[in-house]
């Protein structure tokens, strides 16, 4: 349908200039991965995978740009198959599962030293739009193109092999 077309490549650019700011300038993200990861590895508990946690709650600089240039490659290339239209389905699902990390990056009611108020609109704002994002990219990967999914299938295959045949 010409609407998927013109649709899925414009919903696409998004996550592709994100992924691309990522890659070009992973230190505009490195602080907020690391204070994202900072949050999540306090939620573990102390005995918890002690020497992964350990290294998890040590990280560096250089090892937070990194990980946001994997993170944005990876962004990128997932988005450019979307907006291809190269196993969009697939593409649209890890895109939400990508988004996740951004969502909680941004969170804003989470107290950070140094936040006034606004930092704390834009980091919501930027929350609000990595939630619907993702929540448009599971639209996206729920989307069948008209045609039947496999469980309609299997359920169809089941009931004419149940039926008698004549």
């Amino acid at each position: 349908m010409l609407l998927r077309r013109i649709a899925r490549p414009l919903f696409a650019t998004w996550f592709v200039t994100q992924g691309f700011d990522a890659v070009r300038n992973p230190a505009a993200h490195a602080e907020d991965a690391r204070a994202t990861i900072d949050l999540l590895t306090g939620l573990l508990p102390d005995d918890a995978c002690v020497g992964t946690v350990e290294r998890c709650r040590t990280v560096t600089s250089r090892q937070a740009a990194s990980l946001v240039q994997a993170h944005g490659a990876v962004t990128l290339a997932v988005g450019a198959l979307l907006a291809l239209g190269k196993a969009p389905r697939i593409a649209a699902l890890v895109l939400a599962g990508l988004t996740v990390p951004l969502a909680i990056a941004n969170l804003p009611f989470t107290d950070r030293p140094g936040v006034d108020k606004d930092e704390r609109r834009e980091r919501r704002d930027r929350f609000v739009r990595a939630v619907s994002f993702a929540g448009g990219a599971l639209l996206a990967a729920a989307d069948y193109e008209g045609r039947p999914g496999v469980a309609w299938r299997v359920r169809r295959a089941r009931r004419e092999h149940a039926a008698p045949q004549h």
